[in-house]
């Protein structure tokens, strides 16, 4: 089996922290070239700049709302012109907030959560595999696989937590969505899967632990593995599941979690 990414050219999006920033450094240090996109243009700058000066180098930074249609699109141009193909797109771009009241029919957070973490990695995914069957097409690359996607979700998902209503409704649509593209693109040679994790830390579990200490040993304390694990081990997930190493893995939801899922006691909204 073999996990080799080298030569491959991915689009890592959330690239400028976090467990975005995580994957897009590991996918370089395999020797992939990538693209890395954020919303965050003055972090993703401070991240990558040194990186992205040379005009012949394997990284290229984009800064833009990918819930734009627009933006998406010059997205994907920015990176064929640049490395002239799309082998890998990682969805790892997510916006968190816990929900204040779950019984406020007035609360528009579930629009956000939906627009930020399920609608902006679908389209971008739809978009991603339309540009990536076209590529084959003009290259007349006629077998093997095209193109792998990869949409990064939490425990949330498949959790029941009100303080986390509008969050988690929207990593259990994209884990569905992940499913429903996988079916779809199956006959294109495009797999689609989805990494779901927990007890990693992420920006916004960082963010969060900063506020309420007390929530780390909860937390480790509820995962069987007995921490939090850092960023940099969920990377090697996302790369297998790029590789030709799962070419006939695809429409999974892999949990990264240290075993928290088996038992999760953990009453605070932090994933």
């Amino acid at each position: 089996m073999t996990l080799a990414i080298s030569g491959k050219t991915a689009i890592v999006t959330g690239a400028a922290n976090g467990i975005g920033l995580a994957i897009a450094r590991h996918f370089l240090d395999r020797g992939a070239h990538v693209i890395c996109a954020d919303i965050d243009e003055v972090r993703l700058q401070a991240e990558w700049g040194d990186a992205a000066r040379d005009e012949n180098g394997p990284v290229r930074l984009f800064a833009g709302d990918l819930c734009e249609k627009l933006t998406a699109a010059n997205l994907l141009s920015a990176a064929v012109d640049a490395f002239e193909r799309i082998d890998v797109l990682v969805n790892a771009a997510r916006s968190f907030a816990p929900t204040p009241d779950p019984l406020d029919p007035s609360d528009s957070g579930l629009e956000e959560m939906l627009a930020q973490n399920m609608k902006s990695s679908l389209r971008l995914s739809q978009m991603t595999a339309k540009r990536m069957i076209a590529l084959a097409e003009k290259e007349e690359r006629t077998e093997g696989e095209i193109g792998s996607i990869i949409n990064v979700s939490t425990l949330a998902g498949c959790r029941n937590q009100p303080q986390l209503l509008n969050y988690s409704i929207a990593c259990a649509a994209l884990d569905q969505a992940t499913r429903a593209l996988a079916v779809a693109l199956a006959p294109q040679r495009i797999r689609v899967n989805g990494v779901a994790f927990a007890s990693v830390m992420s920006a916004s579990l960082q963010s969060a632990l900063k506020e309420n200490t007390p929530w780390r040993g909860a937390i480790s304390e509820g995962t069987p593995m007995g921490r939090i694990a850092p960023a940099s081990e969920l990377v090697d997930t996302v790369q297998y599941l790029a590789s030709p190493g799962a070419g006939f893995v695809t429409g999974q939801i892999v949990t990264v979690d240290g075993g928290r899922g088996l038992l999760d006691p953990v009453c605070v909204p932090a994933y």
